[in-house]
């Protein structure tokens, strides 16, 4: 029998630190572009071109940090340091991203947007986000504790991302409406980050570095590598890049979902409908957590599961789209509720999967990359996301977007739909594609016997 590391506390404890990653993941994703345009006055193509800009330096950081994650050794531990001390970054820079100063010139405006966001999202999110992933591999060796971390970790996550996406409207609007209203909505979330991310830090501790070596990491050669090094190892493990395909395209799903403020303003004339469609997205997201550990033992591995799951995920949305055609709300919330039901397993098994992942390196390559290999949650996280809400500024500006109009003119409105009904659907097309490749269990049992 497998040897368990972890009490219910710890693993709830633990999940709860996606309350804080998503009180900022979830504000950013959902609000930032139209916090930019329709308060502080900021044109949608800049926005988007400055975010791209970000994200070609924030793609750098991920294996940075990861690398040094790897490299750290402290009575903390490896990951649990930068876990803690990143996310103080992080709450002030949200705060900062959501508090342009309205005396400002335009110039400057933008060039306060573009440094608080790479900072926020290139330095502290990286640190904090990749050292919380690497947690995974760090406080416990057995597979099933993972993937219920997992499950739990995401149960927390998009129950954090709806209840962002549900009231924040209104607490704006309660708050003065406005640029004041963003800004602070934007400090109290800081704040409430700050307490769960501490809370997730101390409820758990990392594994001693020679009970980590045990078993059949016990030959694994205690070598430091430079990050060409490191990329070269990574990038020699196909399963590591399929899984940064599948997370990046992921996000950028996510980043295009999250322009349903527009759709929902402009569209179905209510801004607050986001509340409600966040509902019927991640409930089922929720309730298909919680059977991902029992959907995983019975399936014999994440594979099956992840690939019935993203195939149902993409039907229903090819559905969400007939409906939005034909008009029906209620069918729209339905099978919205169908594909998120689908694809939740791979939010709840995907750090068990790039944990499996991290072991076909050492198995391979007898190399341990713990920390560097979770970097490609972060990276998925910072080019897909922000990708996508660059994109979506791209498009808006093109359509001929006019923040605050009443009524948008067709080709906007034309844009529209692509944005949240097209785009969506196909990202889920390649991700299911990818998924079909994604045999890294099958790889590791064969190279164990074999």
């Amino acid at each position: 029998m497998e040897k368990t590391y972890l009490k219910w506390y710890n693993k709830v404890g633990y999940g709860s630190g996606d309350i804080a990653g998503n009180v900022i993941y979830a504000l950013l994703s959902s609000f930032v572009m139209i916090y930019l345009t329709d308060s502080a006055g900021m044109d949608a193509g800049i926005v988007g071109t400055l975010m791209l800009a970000s994200k070609v330096f924030d793609g750098v950081t991920d294996i940075f940090f990861g690398s040094m994650i790897d490299k750290t050794h402290t009575k903390m531990g490896k990951a649990r340091p930068w876990m803690f001390f990143g996310f103080f970054g992080c709450a002030v820079t949200l705060a900062a991203v959501f508090a342009i100063p309205a005396g400002m010139s335009e110039t400057a405006k933008y060039a306060w947007f573009f440094i608080s966001y790479t900072l926020l999202n290139a330095v502290f999110y990286t640190a904090n986000n990749i050292a919380y992933s690497a947690l995974t591999a760090l406080i416990t060796k057995n597979q099933s504790e993972r993937v219920q971390m997992g499950s739990i970790r995401f149960m927390f996550a998009f129950g954090t991302s709806m209840l962002i996406q549900a009231v924040t409207v209104r607490v704006v609007q309660a708050l003065g409406g406005g640029a004041a209203g963003w800004r602070t909505t934007a400090i109290i979330y800081a704040i409430i980050g700050v307490i769960f991310n501490s809370l997730s830090v101390l409820s758990v501790k990392e594994l001693p570095p020679e009970e980590l070596a045990e078993g059949e990491n016990q030959d694994a050669p205690e070598e430091k590598y430079s990050l060409v090094e490191t990329m070269k190892i990574l990038c020699k493990n196909k399963y590591y890049l399929l899984i940064c395909g599948v997370y990046i395209l992921s996000q950028f799903y996510t980043a295009t979902l999250n322009m349903g403020i527009y759709f929902m303003t402009y569209i179905l004339g209510d801004a607050t409908l986001l509340g409600t469609f966040s509902l019927a997205i991640n409930i089922p997201m929720i309730a298909g957590l919680i059977l991902t550990p029992m959907l995983v033992k019975k399936m014999n591995g994440m594979y099956k599961l992840n690939l019935t799951g993203y195939a149902l995920g993409t039907i229903a949305r090819a559905l969400v789209m007939f409906s939005a055609y034909m008009g029906s709300v209620p069918l729209m919330l339905l099978f919205s509720g169908v594909a998120a039901l689908g694809m939740s397993p791979l939010q709840g098994d995907l750090n068990a999967l790039i944990a499996t992942c991290s072991k076909y390196t050492y198995l391979t390559q007898h190399k341990q990359l713990d920390g560097t290999m979770y970097s490609c949650t972060s990276l998925g996280v910072k080019i897909g996301g922000g990708i996508g809400v660059a994109v979506a500024g791209w498009l808006l500006k093109a359509s001929g977007y006019v923040a605050n109009l009443p009524t948008q003119s067709q080709s906007c409105i034309n844009m529209l739909y692509f944005m949240y009904l097209w785009m969506p659907m196909l990202m889920n097309l390649v991700i299911t594609f990818l998924l079909s490749r994604l045999k890294v269990e099958e790889a590791n049992a064969k190279l164990v016997n074999g």
